[in-house]
């Protein structure tokens, strides 16, 4: 079969953790889970195409004749919570003109996945993942098999009714590399982009901490071996040109050994690859050294709030202490650190956000990154905003009953407008200290970094509004 999968671009929403601005910089990345699934089906026997329209700036109509040229028998696309409706109207309308049929992917489905395809243009769903799902969906419509035997598949009867079967897990070691060969790489990068070509990774699934904030937290860890992930960055640089890597795992260092593992076989085959990655705190000196050895550029630590009752509240079971020690450990070995933060987390008030906003800066970070909480699907900020408000803002939105508009935060007294006020002025309080200034030009190493750095200030000041609204002119920034 020919199928081709479809990256659809979208806007700003109110109901984001990030800021507009933040949003506008956040990055251009790869959609990994539809190269994923193009690799799934391609090692099935079928040809596939992928269409980045984010990234290479497509209209409906530039996509829709690239797909007429294709002439596919099926279309995927990847389904987030957030941005349902955009990717909504791309399918009405390129279903229209092709009529053919349609499966979406992606996390929302293994939260709502009867109501993602309850909508008439929507076909089949993958409620986790593709690797047995999307093969055996193939092989069901070309008539070799049934759909009622297609593992993880949600899909309708011949009389519209909606059908689920079960998934089942899966060893994350099994799926091959995504189909990079079908992206435009030297597009992509993110706010601290330093090199050409970018791209990002995930080497393992789920994580076994309980942070309340957090969708993947009570899951499964479900790790790639070391010498797979190594294989894959090995063909990011030898056959990609790729020389920039961000690990997209939860938290990359999770299994110590694991990661030393990881480190000691990219210095063994000379990978000149700068890399980023997510971690803990609680992390020791050896290991940074390791990774340090192996190219490791940048650490997303999860700090979230120079609080400690805070921290206590969001069960993130680290201290300030720890947090200062490896910051610190962190610069010194030449790494660069960057702190996740929240506004307006369980118990925030302006006073804790202000002593999380200092603390930030007493850390001399090189990044940070201030969200506001927001309750995710299948969170406990969840749970208990659907028990107190009495309804389930998110199912809503996907089934077409809800508006984009601000969700209440019953864990916090702090307003939604005085959260917005918070987050911004907790950037320009942290990026427009003069020394950080100073050291970030230092740092530059490309016009093209200089400049995305330079727009995003320069935006950040002076039309970032002090509390969110829509932007129907929305266009995340393209690095051209």
């Amino acid at each position: 079969m020919r199928f081709a999968l479809v990256f659809n671009p979208f806007k700003y929403k109110v109901h984001e953790e990030n800021l507009r601005i933040v949003q506008k910089y956040f990055g251009m990345f790869p959609p990994l889970s539809l190269a994923w699934t193009a690799a799934i089906a391609r090692e099935a026997g079928h040809e596939v195409t992928l269409i980045d329209a984010r990234t290479l700036n497509l209209t409906r109509e530039e996509t829709l004749d690239r797909l007429k040229k294709f002439r596919p028998d099926i279309l995927g696309f990847m389904m987030t919570t957030y941005m349902y409706p955009e990717t909504y109207e791309w399918i009405s309308c390129l279903k229209k003109k092709l009529s053919v049929p349609v499966v979406v992917g992606g996390y929302n489905l293994r939260v709502y996945p009867r109501e993602s395809i309850s909508h008439p243009e929507i076909d089949f769903g993958v409620i986790e993942h593709s690797l047995e799902t999307i093969p055996q969906l193939l092989a069901a419509l070309d008539g070799k098999t049934a759909m009622e035997d297609v593992v993880g598949l949600v899909y309708k009867d011949k009389d519209g009714r909606i059908l689920l079967n079960p998934p089942r897990p899966v060893d994350f070691d099994k799926y091959p590399n995504p189909a990079r060969d079908l992206l435009p790489n030297h597009l992509y990068a993110e706010f601290p982009t330093q090199r050409k070509n970018f791209t990002v990774m995930v080497t393992s699934l789920g994580c076994p901490r309980s942070c309340v904030f957090c969708e993947a937290g009570r899951t499964d860890y479900n790790p790639r071996r070391p010498s797979t992930v190594v294989d894959e960055m090995d063909e990011c640089y030898h056959k990609y040109g790729i020389r920039e890597i961000d690990i997209f795992d939860y938290d990359f260092t999770v299994d110590r050994q694991r990661t030393i593992d990881i480190c000691r076989m990219m210095r063994k085959r000379g990978l000149d690859i700068l890399w980023a990655c997510r971690s803990r705190v609680d992390i020791d000196e050896e290991l940074l050294r390791e990774m340090k050895a192996a190219g490791c550029d940048r650490i997303y630590y999860g700090i979230e709030s120079g609080s400690p009752e805070i921290l206590e509240r969001i069960k993130k079971g680290i201290t300030l202490d720890q947090t200062r020690k490896t910051v610190e450990l962190t610069k010194k070995l030449g790494m660069k650190a960057l702190g996740f933060f929240l506004i307006g987390a369980p118990g925030d008030t302006e006073k804790t956000v202000r002593r999380t906003v200092r603390f930030a800066c007493e850390l001399d970070l090189d990044y940070a990154q201030f969200s506001k909480c927001l309750a995710k699907p299948l969170t406990p900020l969840w749970e208990q905003m659907v028990r107190e408000t009495g309804r389930d803002y998110w199912k809503d939105w996907i089934l077409g009953k809800e508006t984009d508009h601000e969700l209440p935060r019953p864990w916090t007294v702090l307003s939604n407008e005085e959260i917005d006020r918070l987050a911004r002025w907790a950037y320009l309080k942290f990026y427009t200290r003069p020394s950080l200034l100073f050291r970030s030009v230092l740092k530059v190493r490309s016009f093209a970094e200089l400049k995305r750095k330079t727009l995003a200030l320069l935006d950040m000041v002076f039309r970032q509004e002090a509390r969110s609204r829509k932007d129907e002119d929305f266009v995340a920034y393209h690095e051209q």
